[in-house]
């Protein structure tokens, strides 16, 4: 009787994909697939979490070459962000499972006690155990690849994103990855539903009750003024403080050949600095995951590849004083 064995890793970090792995090993006294006079690396299975990093990585190409089949389901930050992790887990246990031919197993052992297969065609198959990444080869084995699979995914995440140390902790919540999102906030691999990411844009205090309307007023007033700016220099006025439950745009417009994303700052007076000087590293990396996230979702709306698309631009806007004069706007390049 093979065993389907299912595992997920990523459940708990603040960034990157949730993984699942999914493993059928091959009869281990069969001499064709295990010679008895060779060690059985079946043997060195467990839980990865007991294994050393080098252990891992040594055993997960053995595992992908001599198991009987093998299958990765990935979800992103993004999409997990988009349908909930109970939900994200239910389609990374999908992915996996599409990869694996169905005459290869005829029971399913996924650790924990979730049943990712719930409501599909496998469900009546399933057992779920916890422990069994320790208890149970298959669903060890399924734990090795997708742990070994993910932590290279991260690794070279970090070389993307260098301040937010994801080659040290994968996207789990270090004290080293709580002080990156304190000084640089997040970038399109995290996980904003996330209380902890969702908190680092969000940190701002609220403003004083009595005074957040008239807040409000003088920043749509500011971008109204950068808004006429924008439609004297031929630009078309896509959205106007435009939000979304992850980011907010103050202005967006298009020419024939760019989309621009322009940041509004309003001031009482001029005397408080240079405009650049309001768009620090942190706010640079916000817009920019605020545009990758638009581009991302016009792409889905009109059907069309994001390269066939105006190429967007990063712009900003200051507007100071009671007549609300436009001091600059000018993109950021």
């Amino acid at each position: 009787m093979a065993i389907l064995g299912i595992d997920e890793v990523g459940r708990g970090p603040w960034a990157g994909p949730l993984v699942i792995g999914a493993v059928v090993l091959p009869d281990r006294f069969d001499a064709k697939s295990n010679p008895i006079d060779s060690e059985s690396w079946q043997d060195n299975l467990t839980d990865s979490k007991k294994l050393t990093a080098k252990k891992r990585e040594k055993l997960s190409p053995i595992i992908l070459e001599k198991s009987t089949a093998t299958g990765l389901g990935w979800v992103s930050a993004a999409e997990l962000d988009k349908i909930g992790l109970s939900a994200a887990l239910n389609l990374a246990a999908k992915r996996a499972v599409a990869k694996i031919p169905t005459n290869s197993f005829s029971e399913i052992i996924i650790d924990g006690t979730q049943n990712f297969l719930k409501g599909t065609d496998l469900e009546g198959l399933v057992s779920v155990l916890p422990k069994a990444d320790s208890k149970i080869k298959e669903v060890s084995a399924a734990s090795i690849i997708a742990k070994v699979a993910r932590d290279n995914y991260m690794i070279k995440l970090s070389k993307k994103y260098p301040e937010y140390g994801f080659d040290f902790h994968v996207g789990y919540g270090t004290k080293k990855h709580q002080a990156a999102l304190a000084e640089f906030g997040p970038c399109p691999e995290h996980r904003y539903s996330f209380r902890p990411v969702a908190a680092s844009v969000a940190d701002q205090p609220a403003p004083n009750p009595s005074s957040s309307q008239t807040t409000t007023m003088l920043g749509q007033r500011a971008e109204q003024k950068v808004a006429k700016h924008l439609e004297h220099l031929g630009h078309k006025i896509l959205a106007k403080n435009y939000k979304t439950k992850y980011y907010e745009i103050d202005i967006i417009s298009a020419t024939k050949d760019h989309i621009y994303f322009t940041e509004v700052k309003y001031r009482k007076n001029s005397t408080h600095g240079e405009p650049l000087e309001f768009i620090d590293q942190r706010k640079q990396k916000q817009m920019v995951f605020a545009t990758e996230s638009f581009m991302e979702h016009l792409s889905r709306k009109l059907n069309r590849k994001q390269s066939t698309l105006p190429s967007p631009i990063l712009a900003a806007a200051s507007v100071s004083g009671k007549d609300f004069h436009l001091d600059k706007w000018f993109t950021l390049e």
